[in-house]
């Protein structure tokens, strides 16, 4: 007779099997993340973020858009805006279960349950944008929580293979905080970002703009004076990584890549400005902060290890 008895082998085989869902559900929780700061972009250059007056509801009364409504193709794009933040809460609820479950380390459980908690408060924050009238500081929170959630998302997928073994650095200490103080860098120049959009003329609300009360080009040079500072010390970090790593091109080939986003996301804010801020190169320039973000993530990230 043949034992049916479930031995400790069966048990861990089960678990990697099933921990292989781990890199696809972070992969699409990333993605999604990725993809509600475009759709929230498509938003505002099209003046929709009013689409659907109410919060929770779309209008007094309807969940969804009705034919009644005035708002038009706004309404659509708004309430497609909405929407695909219910599929993101169900993928960082599906990426809490998969860390909780499969991941080793405690600092990505920490990550998954605060992506969690991030769209939680998205949510919130959006409904207050909406009631708010878009005020720019309302837009400007939201899209910064974004960011947060983005870099949150982006470490979890990178860090998905690390094993729960001390963390072995492979640059210097002053490199290190070379790329934390560039990183920190990178944060300010997404702040001014969000005052240079609140500035200009994509308020969200193609009727009723609501606007910082500053001068648009002043706001837009100072932001290009500092994506300078932010470039200068991208450029040295990658210098410093290549150089000082020794035969491990890791930390060389991350910053890299931080430096190809940062002169694709320049340029891209540039000719934004000089050809007066066309719609498809706005929703451009958000993909590319949230890409930064991404790229900033890995950077740090590539500067150590983890393994057994």
């Amino acid at each position: 007779m043949t034992s049916t008895r479930t031995t400790p082998a069966r048990i861990a085989g089960r678990a990697g099997a099933s921990s292989h869902w781990l890199a696809p559900i972070l992969l699409a929780n990333l993605v999604a993340e990725v993809g509600i700061v475009v759709t929230g972009g498509l938003v505002r250059v099209t003046g929709s973020g009013l689409g659907c007056p109410t919060w929770p509801e779309c209008v007094e009364g309807s969940i969804t858009p009705t034919v009644e409504q005035e708002e038009g193709i706004h309404k659509y794009i708004e309430f497609g805006n909405r929407t695909l933040t219910g599929v993101l809460g169900i993928l960082a609820l599906a990426t809490v279960v998969a860390v909780l479950l499969w991941a080793a380390r405690r600092p990505m459980k920490l990550a998954a349950v605060a992506v969690l908690g991030g769209v939680v408060l998205q949510a919130v924050l959006g409904g207050i944008t909406v009631l708010a009238g878009l005020h720019p500081a309302t837009v400007a929170a939201h899209f910064l929580v974004s960011m947060v959630l983005v870099a949150a998302s982006a470490y979890l997928w990178f860090a998905r293979d690390e094993e729960d073994a001390p963390r072995r650095v492979l640059v210097p200490p002053l490199v290190v905080r070379l790329a934390w103080a560039t990183t920190a860098a990178g944060a300010v120049v997404l702040l001014l970002g969000t005052i240079v959009t609140g500035s200009g003329p994509h308020s969200g609300d193609a009727d009723d703009p609501a606007r910082f009360g500053f001068d648009a080009r002043t706001v837009s040079w100072l932001h290009a004076d500092v994506v300078m500072l932010f470039l200068g010390l991208v450029v040295a970090t990658w210098l410093a990584a290549r150089l000082t790593a020794g035969d491990d091109a890791r930390p060389g080939r991350g910053w890299l890549a931080v430096l190809v986003v940062t002169v694709a996301q320049g340029g891209i804010g540039y000719v934004q400005y000089f050809t007066g801020l066309p719609e498809a190169l706005v929703v451009a320039h958000m993909l590319g902060a949230t890409l930064l973000v991404v790229a900033l993530t890995h950077g740090l990230l590539s500067l150590r290890e983890r393994r057994a």
